[in-house]
Parts: C-alpha cells; sequence; structure tokens
C-alpha cells in the first residue's frame, strides 16, 4: 500500500486543505465533489493510472466509495474515499476516467443504491431489474422465509 501521509502533503493544500488522512494512514478522505479531479491528478501528476477496483461500505452514519488505485511501474497501491451522507447517495462518475468503472459503478448502485452521477447506463447489473432494495445495505431485509 502507498504511504498516502506523503502523498496526502503534496495533495492537501492543491485541494484546499479539504483532504483528510486517518491516523492509520490506510487511505485518503476526498470530498466528494472534488473524486473526479483528484483521481485525474493522481493518474496525471504521480502515476496512478489503473483503477483496479471501486467498491462501498456502510457504516453506522454514512456510506463510503472506496476506490483502489495502483501505479503500474511498481503496483504501489492507493485507497481513496467519499464519505456520503445516508440522505445523500449522490457521487460523479469516474467513467471519463477509466472505462473499466463503467461496471463497477453498476454495481454499487444496484447493491448500495449509490447513484453515479453522470454514468451513461447506470442500470441494475447483478438484481432483477425489478427487484426492490439494494441487498448489501444494512436496512436490507431477507425475507427468505416468506419466498419458500
Amino acid at each position: 500500500m502507498a504511504d498516502a501521509s506523503q502523498l496526502f502533503e503534496k495533495l492537501n493544500s492543491q485541494f484546499g486543505s479539504n483532504l483528510e488522512l486517518p491516523e492509520d494512514g490506510q487511505a485518503i478522505y476526498c470530498p466528494k465533489d472534488d473524486i473526479v479531479k483528484f483521481l485525474q491528478v493522481l493518474g496525471e501528476s504521480h502515476k496512478y493510472t489503473f483503477l483496479t477496483d471501486l467498491t462501498a461500505v456502510e457504516n453506522a452514519e454514512d456510506l463510503e466509495v472506496v476506490y483502489h488505485i495502483m501505479m503500474m511501474e511498481n503496483a504501489d497501491l492507493l485507497r481513496v474515499k467519499v464519505r456520503l451522507a445516508k440522505d445523500s447517495l449522490r457521487i460523479p462518475s469516474i467513467t471519463s476516467l477509466w472505462a473499466s468503472a463503467d461496471v463497477l459503478e453498476r454495481e454499487v448502485f444496484d447493491l448500495f443504491g449509490i447513484v453515479f452521477d453522470g454514468h451513461n447506463n447506470l442500470t441494475r447489473i447483478l438484481c432483477p431489474d425489478d427487484f426492490v432494495g439494494h441487498p448489501l445495505r444494512k436496512d436490507f431485509k431477507l425475507d427468505i422465509i416468506s419466498r419458500f
């Protein structure tokens, strides 16, 4: 994993001191409105050019979109996170940076209900089109008994 603290120092002033680095240094938190530009800068200026994964996680108070990006020359990984309030699950799409984000954003939309603004085909990818809810959300109720 990349030393996020060194990269954080280089980038924080460029993004108006709006970035956050947790004590464990395992990720850089970026405001959702800056995520496209932030990832673009990481690619163009710091050689993090490969999106290895995009997912989400639900915490008690919010949801986080999690990006794992890689520097190809040495396989260095960096984790970037964006916090989203549960009543505002919208974030800009990064499909303009990586075409591979298309499928990953659709999966997060389907399973968590996060809307990626600017995505040109944000439809369910794993669940049926008429499926109600988002199965990886903590408030999703699995009603197995009624189906048998």
